[in-house]
């Protein structure tokens, strides 16, 4: 048997008249983001280029502190702003266009958990990639000297 859509966004603080109103809503508030997400691509603020803090140094609980710190606080403020407004747009994409704010909690568990730890998952990997690589070619004995 067929049921009715919800038709509100942002827990109930929008709501909309139609189905069709409610998908133009949600393409706005994407479209919205996507717009944000470009624009601070092109310009890349000074404010966010730098690092919010240095890695800790010394001692077992300073290389605890680094690896614990390391995806989140050593990582430019840009690429944290463009994790996360992707990560809002996933979101709405799989919760207003896939209809799964419609399906029962325990699907609902299944699905986001299951993305939110694959993703999380490789987040951790590309960043820990990413820092040897970058070690390997321009660290202090970087085993790799010449310029591809």
């Amino acid at each position: 048997m067929a049921h009715e859509h919800k038709l509100e966004i942002f827990r109930g603080r929008w709501k909309f008249k139609s189905n069709t109103e409610k998908i133009w809503g949600v393409l706005a508030f994407l479209t919205f983001i996507t717009v944000v997400e470009v624009v601070l691509g092109i310009y890349k603020p000074d404010v966010f280029m730098h690092t919010w803090m240095d890695p800790l140094e010394g001692g077992f609980f300073a290389t605890i502190g680094n690896i614990i710190l390391s995806p989140i606080v050593y990582m430019k403020p840009l690429n944290l702003i463009f994790i996360v407004l992707t990560i809002i747009k996933a979101y709405y994409i799989a919760w207003d266009f896939m209809h799964l704010r419609d399906e029962t909690g325990s699907m609902r568990k299944m699905i986001v958990w299951t993305a939110v730890f694959l993703i999380c998952y490789l987040m951790f990997i590309l960043l820990q990639e990413g820092g040897y690589v970058f070690n390997v070619y321009n660290g202090e004995d970087a085993l790799i000297k010449h310029n591809f």
